[in-house]
């Protein structure tokens, strides 16, 4: 097994032998659908919960014993946070670097900081990845248009510039698909004022992510390999297991526990990965956290994603990962609600082997492209439950 670090065992009252029991508080900073379902899951297992968010009546805010309203980076709320709780954890990544230093000083946060800076930034991840000993797609680090110039007539097109910091679902990166668009892609992402990284673009057979999680005492665990499918940046279903042979399934998890060990996480960690059609694996990008993807794991493993985080932070035995069901995740953005709403009335044109669970994160309102929810639709046969996807009215306009 592995050990914790040195800077993890430094924090207030840590250990590696130390259990933070049910009955126990965990404090979330982030009040978003994540935070919400992670409390869910460790209500059931005894545990209270404290959540810091500026949203009054935040989705996690509404199923947590309490909620601190007060921005990120109030550094009284992170100190009323600490106060009130045994442990804390996080729900996002872009954490205040004054707030998690307070936290780190005033309370448990096993998570530490290290891995929140490697992740908050592009290249310091890729970085980390390469040397963990996995293969990431070629990139380059981008100070000037001239450079950018450079590096795309050195990868060639299409390529992708993104922002090192800040940026998801699409949101901070710019597809160069030829070296006219180098001076608008270098003005406009230049804009946010951080660095800049081009990466050669992988033309993949499928999108994978795999979920692992590790805990202090050095036990690592992943859940089986979902492949994703994308519209317009953001993900529309994950499907489980994922539509590759058992080795390429195999390697993925290996890659994903490999990566846990060598960042030395502490909960969970998501990673996602292209697969090449000559079935090479590269890493795109990780999140130390629970996410989108794993959202299956709710009903079709042993242990869901958000009890697995919740049993890591307290160092807990990590639950069973195996699938009990083949799954689809489908996600619930704004302009699906309506349609949803219509359908949950009567549930007509599922077929008869495809069990739906709906899960709504309490957000007040639909906007488009917020996601609002997500379906797992438990089968025997994933394809049918694609096709009824696609045929459905509620994703209609995907």
């Amino acid at each position: 097994m592995m050990e914790v670090s040195e800077k993890q065992l430094t924090q207030p009252g840590c250990s590696q032998r130390q259990v933070i029991l049910p009955g126990s508080t965990i404090g979330i900073l982030g009040g978003g659908q994540l935070g919400r379902m992670m409390s869910l899951a460790g209500r059931a297992m005894g545990y209270r919960f404290v959540t810091l968010d500026p949203v009054t009546d935040a989705p996690c805010g509404q199923v947590a014993d309490e909620q601190i309203v007060a921005a990120y980076d109030d550094l009284i709320a992170a100190q009323q946070l600490a106060d009130q709780s045994d442990v804390i954890t996080y729900e996002f990544e872009n954490v205040d670097a004054g707030v998690t230093e307070l936290l780190m000083k005033q309370s448990y946060v096993p998570q530490g900081s290290q891995l929140l800076f490697t992740t908050q930034h592009r290249l310091r991840e890729k970085r980390a990845i390469e040397a963990a000993g996995v293969k990431v797609a070629p990139y380059l680090e981008i100070d000037s248009e001239e450079k950018l110039r450079e590096g795309v007539r050195a990868f060639g097109t299409p390529c992708v510039l993104k922002t090192a910091t800040g940026g998801y679902d699409g949101k901070g990166q710019w597809v160069i698909r030829s070296l006219d668009e180098v001076t608008d892609a270098y003005n406009t992402l230049s804009q946010a004022k951080t660095e800049l990284v081009l990466e050669k673009f992988i033309h993949f057979d499928k999108e994978l992510s795999v979920i692992a999680a590790r805990s202090p005492r050095g036990e690592v665990k992943a859940f089986p390999a979902a492949e994703n499918v994308h519209v317009d940046n953001i993900l529309h279903v994950s499907i489980v297991p994922a539509r590759v042979s058992n080795e390429l399934q195999r390697r993925a998890e290996q890659l994903a526990i490999q990566i846990a060990k060598g960042l030395d996480v502490i909960g969970l960690i998501a990673v996602e990965m292209f697969v090449t059609s000559d079935g090479e694996i590269y890493v795109n990008e990780l999140a130390p956290r629970p996410h989108n993807s794993g959202h299956y794991t709710m009903e079709a493993c042993h242990t869901s994603q958000f009890e697995q985080h919740v049993r890591a932070i307290c160092n807990l035995p990590l639950g069973p990962t195996e699938l009990l069901t083949p799954a689809v995740m489908v996600n619930l953005l704004g302009e699906h609600m309506e349609p949803l709403m219509n359908w949950m009335e009567q549930e007509e044109g599922l077929p008869t082997d495809v069990t739906p669970k709906i899960h709504l994160y309490g957000k007040h309102e639909a906007k488009v492209k917020r996601k609002m929810g997500h379906v797992n639709l438990l089968t025997k046969d994933v394809e049918k439950a694609l096709k009824w996807i696609e045929d459905s009215s509620i994703w209609k306009n995907m």
